[in-house]
């Protein structure tokens, strides 16, 4: 599993209109991505590579969910089918700090070696021979032929002026100097209509359409504000909530959120950070429309589930992934708890096989065999719980020689 996992440019040589294909098909395939996790799973293929990634996005996925380390995998030949399985089961969050950790370790490139200059002449060039000079025509006779009377004369040339009064003369035309644009040319905005507007039984069809053209409150906000202005400047949330109320879409608009938000957070496994990013919204404003939609419980529900997912999984590779992802979880609250467990965990684990172990690195090969985890995972985790100085000073090659 590790060989095929490393990287083969850096994620900023990745060309961009690949990026966004990839980042696009995660779209369509119900698992949206970060532009640096799309960079960085399109560091594991070379740039010859890039045709075959145009290729699979110009289609429509197989399978869903699809991120992108499952698209590369579906490159490598795997089963779009199975790589939805490997995505939803965090598989891909394994291969993604494993591609790191390789990248870590892979020793640095060697410097360019700097040209010598050289301090030798150049070779000689030979030296051309005189040309002989071109004898002086005798001068014509005085007496005037045909052909010189009717050969054009020359004339003298004009005198140039001088160079201050071309510059003098010489318009000059600055840009700030240049007029506005007018006529066909201007760009205006279009005008915007009254508040009232909406509340009139002719705007209800208009509420209705974007209603259902939007996942939440503040995604309709954004749709009407370009066309309506409020009673005082810009419209507001409670604008538009008066509005829905006044129709009888403020319902239908709570159960589009209820929906919207729980299966969001589903996807992103209780991370209140991811769906907000997701769908479009900052941490109060997420907050604000669980409290209006009245599904402040529901989310909290979902979340507890996740977190008790995290606080018991009995995995040990998806428990050190977890130790790697410290955004999420802080913000699912249960970070300190989380390090605590695992570093208890952990010290239970090595403790048999301490005395045997010549090295850290040899024990974490040791732990990691026996228990079906990444050996780098182990020595990561060792190292990030602040244990791993503690076991290197019990092994017997952190034992000073004897001079005896």
């Amino acid at each position: 599993m590790n060989r095929p996992w490393q990287r083969q440019r850096q994620p900023d040589d990745v060309p961009t209109p690949v990026a966004v294909a990839v980042s696009d098909y995660c779209r369509r395939a119900h698992s949206p991505a970060t532009p640096t996790e799309v960079r960085e799973a399109l560091a594991l293929l070379a740039e010859s590579d890039d045709f075959r990634v145009r290729s699979l996005t110009d289609a429509e996925p197989g399978a869903t969910p699809l991120g992108p380390f499952a698209v590369i995998d579906v490159l490598q030949g795997t089963a779009p089918e199975l790589a939805a399985t490997r995505q939803g089961c965090g598989y891909y969050d394994v291969v993604r700090e494993l591609a790191r950790v390789h990248e870590e370790k892979r020793p640095p490139a060697p410097p360019p070696t700097p040209e010598v200059p050289s301090f030798a002449l150049p070779p000689s060039r030979p030296v051309p021979a005189p040309v002989p000079a071109r004898p002086e025509v005798a001068p014509a006779s005085a007496g005037e032929t045909v052909q010189s009377r009717i050969a054009p004369r020359k004339r003298p040339a004009a005198e140039s002026l001088p160079p201050e009064a071309d510059e003098q003369e010489a318009p000059s035309f600055l840009k700030r100097d240049l007029p506005k644009p007018r006529g066909r040319f201007t760009r205006l905005e279009a005008p915007k209509t009254g508040y009232q507007e909406l509340l009139r039984p002719a705007g209800k069809d208009a509420l209705e359409a974007l209603v259902e053209a939007s996942e939440h409150r503040f995604a309709l906000l954004r749709n009407l504000e370009q066309q309506y202005n409020g009673a005082r400047g810009d419209l507001t949330l409670d604008e538009v909530e008066g509005a829905l109320k006044a129709h009888g879409l403020l319902e239908a608009l709570k159960r589009r959120e209820q929906t919207s938000l729980l299966s969001a957070f589903t996807e992103h496994r209780g991370a209140s950070g991811r769906v907000g990013w997701a769908l479009g919204l900052s941490p109060s404003e997420l907050k604000l429309v669980e409290n209006r939609g009245g599904i402040a419980k529901e989310v909290e529900e979902v979340r507890e589930r996740f977190r008790r997912e995290a606080l018991t999984a009995r995995n040990l590779t998806q428990k050190l992934d977890l130790l790697g992802r410290e955004k999420y979880l802080l913000d699912l609250g249960i970070k300190k708890r989380f390090t605590d467990m695992l570093r208890r965990e952990l010290e239970l684990l090595v403790r048999d096989d301490l005395p045997e172990a010549p090295s850290l690195t040899a024990l974490a090969e040791t732990v990691g065999r026996k228990h079906g985890a990444p050996s780098e995972l182990v020595l990561r985790a060792l190292e990030r719980l602040g244990v791993a100085e503690a076991l290197r000073k019990r092994t017997p090659d952190s034992t000073p020689p004897s001079t005896t």
